[in-house]
C-alpha cells in the first residue's frame, strides 16, 4: 500500500492507497507550531484506528507546499513508516508538458490535480481548487499544463474582511438560504458563497475561450461540496484528487529510482 501525504496552507490531507484504490483518507489542520513528532503521533494513531499497519505499507510520496514543513514531514515519514518519501518538486517526472513560463514555479498540488485529471477524464480539464488560494488550472486535449488562475480562497476574504474593517464580523463559510442577505452576517455569507460560486463560472467560461475546448471542471478542496451544486459549469467533484495526481506520481517516479 502506499502512503499520499499532501501539505497545504490550511490543511495536510493524508491517503492509502491499495492499488489504484483510495482505500483510507483524511484531512488534518496544518499548524506550523507542532513538531514532526506531533503529526507522526496522529497519522500514526489514525491509521492504528482503521487498522492499516506501517508494516503493509510499500512506498511513500510527499507534496508539501509549506516550504518550512517539507523537510520535518519527510523525517516524520522514515522514522514512523519506514520509508523514504518521493517529495514532489521542480526535478519530479510528471509526464505532462508544462506550458508556462517559469515550471519550477508551479506548485506540487497544482501539478497533482492536473494530472489526476486529465489521467481521469483523458481530454481537456479545468480544475478548481478551493483552499486557501482559489486556484484554477488548464490541462489541453494533449494532455499539457497550459497555466492557470489564482485569487484569496474563501476563508482567506473571510479573514481579511474581518481584520480589515472595524466592524464586519468574522463568520462561518456556509450557504445561506437566500442570495439577499438580511442581517450583517448573511450579507458576508452570501458575498462568499454566491460570489465565490458565480467568480468560478464566469472564470471557466473565459477560460474555455482561450483553450478553445469544451473542458472537463472538476472541483476539489476544502469547500469543494458546499459549492459544487451551485456551479453551473462544474461536472465533478473530488476532495481526494490531489491523492490520486500523488499516486499517479509515485508510479511514474518510483520506476526511475528502482
Amino acid at each position: 500500500m502506499l502512503l499520499a501525504i499532501d501539505v497545504g496552507n490550511t490543511s495536510i490531507t493524508v491517503g492509502i492507497f491499495s492499488g489504484e484504490d483510495l482505500v483510507y483518507s483524511f484531512r488534518v489542520d496544518t499548524d506550523r507550531t507542532k513538531s514532526p513528532d506531533d503529526y507522526g503521533i496522529i497519522f500514526f494513531g489514525k491509521m492504528n484506528d482503521n487498522d492499516i499497519s506501517p508494516s503493509s505499507l510499500s512506498g511513500a510520496i510527499l507534496s508539501c507546499v509549506v516550504t518550512e514543513m517539507q523537510e520535518g514531514m519527510a523525517k516524520l515519514v522514515e522514522k514512523y513508516f519506514g520509508y523514504e518519501p518521493i517529495i514532489v518538486g521542480p526535478e519530479t517526472r510528471t509526464g505532462m508538458p508544462i506550458r508556462i513560463y517559469n515550471p519550477e514555479e508551479l506548485g506540487s498540488d497544482r501539478i497533482a490535480n492536473a494530472l489526476a485529471a486529465y489521467h481521469r477524464f483523458g481530454g481537456s480539464v479545468i480544475v478548481v481548487d478551493l483552499g486557501t488560494a482559489t486556484t484554477f488550472d488548464c490541462v489541453s486535449e494533449k494532455g499539457e499544463y497550459l497555466g492557470g488562475v489564482i485569487v484569496p480562497g474563501i476563508e482567506l476574504s473571510t479573514v481579511a474582511l474581518y481584520h480589515g474593517t472595524s466592524r464586519l464580523p468574522k463568520v462561518e463559510t456556509e450557504k445561506p438560504e437566500q442570495v439577499i442577505g438580511k442581517d450583517t452576517v448573511e450579507c458576508i455569507q452570501s458575498g462568499l458563497f454566491y460570489g465565490y460560486a458565480s467568480m468560478i463560472d464566469g472564470l471557466c467560461e473565459k477560460l474555455k475561450e482561450e483553450m478553445g475546448s469544451s473542458p472537463e471542471v472538476i472541483i476539489t478542496g476544502g469547500f469543494a461540496d458546499a459549492i459544487f451544486d451551485e456551479c453551473v459549469c462544474a461536472t465533478n467533484v473530488d476532495k481526494d484528487l490531489a491523492l490520486h495526481g500523488l499516486r499517479l506520481l509515485h508510479e511514474l517516479n518510483s520506476q526511475i529510482l528502482c
